[in-house]
């Protein structure tokens, strides 16, 4: 049985997850792009014959796949209710609002963790990967605590569809696109233009990605035995103290703005427009 007071937060879970089934058709043909751009870029790592630049590769593109498949799923929740035709009777439910986007953000890891290990077996066919000498555990800890920034973030990007029913979800995919440029997902942010590189310390997935790659050891060169030499959990604590700082800012933030533009949706009638 399930506590009374979970029931409305995993019926939201639910609810997602039928959705979702229903048009499973979309989600395998964007699994299916996902992936087949994922083992193009480590491919690039291949043909270069830099097995520790392939790594790097495939570190981005999996980490990248878990944190944008999450963002995008919490910040489009919006738009998909819309698109049902069920955000009036969603906001109008007497559920508490907290209750409602820790459903839908549950959801979204579940889903971005299903997806990125679909994409990461499927890179198997692709790329020949070893992880001897990596922290594995402690990149899963990294990605935890990476998780609830990003929630944040999403909650926070979630509100555009709110303000502007025909251009809110594009939006959504400008943020996405913007975090993917400055956070150094494939590249140092060193390279950037001097102009962009103050962006990057605002991105969650900037700190995530430079802890991940010192707990795979690839901040250095590989061992003599061309295995990984990953650094331990105590050697990213800055990172960690950051993410943790983000996600503790932003989950609130993200909330209460929500709730503000909320409040403003239903008293000027944004939910019942359909764009």
């Amino acid at each position: 049985m399930i506590p009374a007071f979970l029931r409305p937060l995993w019926a939201f879970v639910f609810r997602d997850f039928h959705l979702t089934r229903r048009y499973i058709s979309w989600v395998v043909v964007f699994t299916f792009y996902a992936l087949v751009n994922s083992a193009t870029i480590a491919l690039i790592g291949v043909a270069a014959g830099d097995e520790r630049l392939t790594l790097t590769l495939v570190l981005g593109v999996l980490l990248w796949s878990f944190l944008s498949a999450m963002f995008q799923e919490i910040s489009n929740s919006i738009s998909y209710e819309r698109w049902e035709g069920t955000l009036e009777y969603t906001f109008m439910a007497p559920v508490h609002r907290l209750t409602h986007l820790l459903g839908v953000s549950l959801f979204a890891v579940a889903y971005s963790v299903v997806r990125t290990v679909v994409i990461m077996v499927g890179l198997l066919l692709f790329v020949h990967l070893s992880f001897a000498g990596a922290n594995l555990w402690g990149v899963l800890v990294v990605l935890l605590v990476a998780s609830v920034a990003f929630m944040g973030l999403g909650l926070v990007a979630a509100i555009l569809p709110v303000l502007s029913p025909e251009n809110g979800a594009q939006a959504t995919n400008i943020v996405q696109g913007v975090l993917l440029l400055v956070s150094g997902i494939y590249y140092p942010v060193a390279v950037l233009p001097a102009w962009v590189q103050p962006l990057a310390v605002l991105s969650p997935a900037t700190y995530a990605l430079a802890a991940a790659r010192k707990l795979m050891g690839l901040d250095r060169p590989l061992t003599e035995a061309g295995s990984l030499a990953g650094a331990p959990l105590s050697s990213v604590t800055h990172e960690l103290t950051v993410l943790t700082l983000m996600g503790l800012v932003l989950v609130p933030l993200g909330l209460w703005i929500f709730g503000r533009v909320e409040h403003w949706a239903k008293r000027t009638g944004k939910l019942k427009r359909t764009g």
